[in-house]
């Protein structure tokens, strides 16, 4: 090998692998740093788009989880307010009951009767105020309830429903002009309080197994998203026991090539006593 002071062969060769590892080191500590083996798009393109469609799919599946969430609490909202509906119901129905016995005093009668509007007009206020975030399932603007069930925005599987149950004592057909003035009008609120009691509990029945369902169908979304999101580990995530041990070789090869360097570029003094 010539010598020259113009080319140091030896300086460039050791340059390039210096360069090489203080690219790799740094690369090695963008991993540890983030703890991803694919961060970008350039580290791996095929790998990150695949991730990146995943991490739509989970956030997709969290929008999905809220609405699932709001319809559980809606639900939950109108069970705890039918069946207090139906407590009163069965309170009602004794007072019907005793207001049919014909020998009843006028003013017993009329406690009884009293008490049977009382009690309707807590079933209409309890009807009335069990909503959920504007969701009426059984007041006077019920309407049924159409909650999410995945991201794909499917008319058919999107979607779950929830059938409103109108509980109000209209619905109920325990109108203003009900009562138990009489053992004859009692008689006839007694046909109409149990028809009441009947589409209470079988109102009651659906919407506890509609809260079912969206608690069952809430688990198995998030159940999902935690799968997805180790789907998107597995793809993505560095190997930090090996990463770092791979930090500490590059930094013995950096401290070498540096020393590589550090002699190459001391080469063109021996050149000096070529000339004394």
């Amino acid at each position: 090998m010539s010598f020259s002071v113009n080319t140091n062969p030896g300086a460039l060769i050791a340059l390039q692998n210096l360069s090489a590892t203080n690219r790799d080191l740094f690369t090695t500590q963008n991993k540890i740093s983030t703890g991803l083996e694919v961060g970008s798009a350039k580290d791996d393109g095929a790998v990150f788009a695949i991730a990146q469609k995943n991490r739509a799919d989970v956030a997709g599946l969290d929008a999905v989880k809220q609405s699932l969430d709001r319809g559980v609490s809606a639900v939950d909202v109108a069970l705890a307010a039918g069946e207090a509906i139906s407590d009163l119901l069965i309170e009602l129905k004794s007072k019907v009951v005793a207001a049919t016995d014909t020998s009843l005093d006028t003013a017993s009668r009329a406690a009884i009767d009293a008490d049977f509007q009382a009690l309707k007009d807590q079933i209409a206020n309890i009807a009335g105020n069990a909503e959920f975030n504007g969701v009426d399932l059984i007041g006077e603007s019920a309407a049924n309830l159409f909650v999410l069930a995945n991201d794909s925005g499917s008319v058919t599987f999107g979607t779950i429903t929830v059938t409103a149950v109108a509980l109000t004592t209209t619905a109920l057909g325990l109108t203003a002009g009900t009562n138990v003035s009489t053992a004859a009008a009692a008689v006839s609120a007694l046909a109409l309080v149990e028809a009441a009691v009947s589409t209470t509990n079988t109102g009651l029945a659906n919407l506890g197994t509609a809260s079912k369902k969206l608690s069952i169908h809430n688990i198995f979304v998030g159940k999902l998203q935690d799968v997805l999101e180790v789907g998107i580990g597995n793809l993505v995530d560095a190997d930090l026991a090996k990463e770092s041990a791979n930090l500490q070789a590059l930094q013995i090869q950096q401290q070498l090539g540096t020393q590589a360097l550090g002699i190459a570029n001391s080469a063109p003094q021996i050149l000096l006593g070529l000339f004394r």
